[in-house]
């Protein structure tokens, strides 16, 4: 029989794959995969690494080998993806996946494989990182400490002295003019990208700022995992006068310059090549409902820096866990497995 022990890190070289390489090569030297079409990049990790991580060439995009996946326990994906091809070959061999990814439509995709997951025995885990991820998990915790929830609202401040992965910044670039679904007292409604600004709470280091709505997956897979009518999540930055810069030219329509290709890519390296500002995030889940009875609120709050690290770190703890230890086959968001008192010592551990 086949000995299933090999964990491929797909975009293992880039800003967070390479730092989910580091975490997992020091438990599992020699079993560990940066994999992507830049071998040289993944071959260049493995050596600063000293040979704890090795270095795959793979193209997710070109049909699999159907030998690739037979030694491979579990892949975790650090690219956004348009084809589901590989997610399912990954579940036809039994290997487990994890995605770090945030694009909601993707992942409702990959949900609707759950009988496939199923079927060959693997274990999926979406929603993995800060948001979606550690946002799940804050709503999850808030939530169980209510009868009932009515209400969720999550706010995400971002440092612009953080270091961000380029995928990153233009994905929240792309994001900037964007309309989309979210649900709302049980019902689909469109909104649209840096609206509907709102006061969040950051606590005294941060203070308070006005946060807008911003198209995070989270938004649209808690109400089912969780069942609650209306969840929101909103977008900071440290800085309120870029926050509010940003609201203004939403508001104005000058947004949709961004959708040139050349604006679009001058904004994307210019947030690639300067960072003013800190580099610590905060994320907030207020959740309203009833307690003993009475109308009320909870709030959780969760503080740290470098929240590309801190995506890395989750995604790291998810994997160790799925190696280690059984987990039910199927498609699952991280709330719908973890809670964040239990990985809380590994990621002030590994910060």
């Amino acid at each position: 029989m086949t000995v299933k022990d090999q964990i491929i890190i797909v975009g293992g070289y880039g800003h967070v794959g390479s730092t989910i390489c580091r975490q997992l090569g020091a438990l599992y030297p020699g079993k560990v995969y940066a994999a992507g079409r830049n071998f040289k990049r993944a071959e260049q990790l493995s050596t600063a690494l000293n040979g704890q991580v090795k270095p795959m060439l793979l193209d997710i995009s070109a049909p699999v080998d159907p030998l690739l996946l037979t030694r491979v326990k579990l892949v975790i994906m650090c690219l956004d993806q348009e084809d589901s091809s590989f997610v399912r070959a990954c579940f036809q061999n039994g290997t487990h996946y994890i995605d770090v990814s945030a694009s909601g439509s993707f992942l409702t995709e990959v949900e609707q494989m759950r009988g496939e997951a199923e079927e060959y025995g693997a274990t999926a885990v979406l929603s993995v990182g800060l948001a979606p991820g550690l946002t799940n998990l804050l709503a999850l915790q808030a939530s169980k400490q209510l009868e009932r929830t009515d209400s969720i609202d999550l706010t995400i401040m971002l440092g612009l002295g953080d270091r961000h992965g380029t995928a990153a910044i233009e994905w929240t670039v792309d994001q900037l003019s964007a309309s989309f679904e979210v649900i709302e007292n049980n019902r689909k409604v469109v909104v649209d990208s840096f609206t509907s600004g709102q006061i969040a709470d950051f606590g005294h280091e941060q203070g308070r700022k006005r946060a807008y709505r911003f198209p995070f997956s989270d938004q649209q897979t808690l109400p089912h995992t969780l069942g609650v009518p209306s969840v929101a999540t909103r977008l900071c930055f440290d800085s309120s006068v870029v926050t509010a810069l940003v609201a203004g030219l939403r508001k104005s329509g000058l947004s949709r310059i961004l959708r040139v290709p050349w604006v679009r890519n001058a904004t994307v390296k210019c947030f690639n090549q300067f960072h003013f500002g800190e580099d610590r995030f905060a994320v907030t889940a207020k959740a309203k409902g009833r307690r003993a009875g009475i109308e009320s609120t909870v709030e959780c709050m969760l503080h740290g820096r470098n929240q590309s690290d801190m995506t890395a770190r989750v995604a790291a703890y998810v994997a160790h866990a799925i190696c280690k230890s059984s987990y039910p086959s199927g498609v699952f968001h991280i709330e719908q497995l973890f809670e964040i008192k239990e990985m809380k010592t590994w990621l002030q551990q590994n910060a």
